[in-house]
């Protein structure tokens, strides 16, 4: 069991070291964000098909579902189009710090849909993650858009996680990523045609954006949700969550060690990237601590 549990626990440390290894590849293909994320989700869709039906996994869905798929598609399909704008338009390392900041619009996203108040603790967190952003907005200005375009994914990322949150006790994961996925293409696929952007030179590119997003389709995206979604199951959610929050760490290393001197900053940088990195850890922590709290209560009661 014990054995198990480590094995899993490094599988999970694979999984977040290949998400923040996505931010690299969005780095390095060449193309631009919007055709770069129609390519990656439509990939990824074809390959996640190809596991369904090789699993014999039923993805019959009803109406109701089909409309809930369908708007959280198109959320991610933009959530992922600003995540590569802002790495095009400055370079990884803001744009992953600036994404942490996921965890707190979540904060701030979730008592609409779960009808609870909004807590104290949580609006000071999110001042001190603020902070961190100014920062380094302030000693980085130059990079000002791509942390524009970051807190727009960030806050699409986290209200995409809400509605799966919701649509995770009615329905099954893979179900939820095939429809999300492909309705994302078909959403870009409608916005690339209304604009006339297909052409035979939409199709021609380089090799090596060839093998980049094969790479981003499968390893980083359909590889990464199946395996996740196994890993899940022996590992506690704080655990998780934890790890996550590793993903920019990972990312800022390699991207230090891929592109070198264009991805050295100002130390003022770093700190920011400290407060906000803290934070968004000191956040999880907090949360698991009362969750663990709520569960002993509720076991209280239930005895007397």
């Amino acid at each position: 069991m014990q054995e198990s549990k480590l094995k899993n626990y490094l599988l999970l440390h694979l999984i977040v070291f290949i998400w923040g290894f996505t931010a690299i590849l969005g780095a390095l293909i060449t193309i631009e964000a919007i055709p770069l994320v129609w390519y990656r989700m439509l990939l990824a869709v074809i390959f996640i098909l190809i596991y369904l039906l090789l699993k014999k996994h039923s993805i019959k869905i009803n109406a109701k579902a089909f409309f809930k798929f369908l708007i959280t598609g198109i959320i991610i399909a933009l959530h992922w189009i600003f995540f590569f704008k802002a790495i095009k338009v400055s370079n990884v390392s803001v744009a992953l710090v600036t994404m942490s900041t996921g965890a707190f619009f979540t904060s701030f996203i979730e008592p609409l849909f779960f009808r609870r108040k909004l807590k104290l603790l949580e609006i000071i967190l999110g001042l001190l993650v603020v902070l961190g952003l100014y920062i380094i907005f302030n000693f980085e200005s130059q990079y000002k858009l791509g942390i524009f375009y970051a807190l727009i994914s960030s806050f699409l990322s986290a209200l995409f996680s809400v509605f799966n949150g919701l649509f995770a006790k009615r329905y099954s994961a893979n179900t939820i990523s095939f429809y999300q996925l492909f309705f994302g293409a078909v959403f870009i696929t409608i916005y690339i045609l209304w604009t006339s952007k297909f052409s035979a030179e939409f199709f021609k590119l380089p090799n090596s954006d060839w093998l980049y997003l094969f790479i981003l389709s499968t390893v980083c995206t359909a590889y990464a949700f199946i395996v996740s979604v196994k890993v899940m199951k022996y590992l506690s959610p704080f655990t998780v969550m934890l790890t996550i929050n590793l993903e920019p760490v990972y990312a800022i290393i390699l991207a230090l060690l891929i592109f070198g001197e264009q991805e050295k900053m100002n130390p003022e940088f770093y700190l920011g990237a400290f407060i906000v990195l803290f934070v968004v850890l000191l956040n999880g922590i907090i949360k698991n601590k009362t969750s663990i709290k709520n569960k002993i209560k509720a076991k209280t009661r239930r005895k007397k």
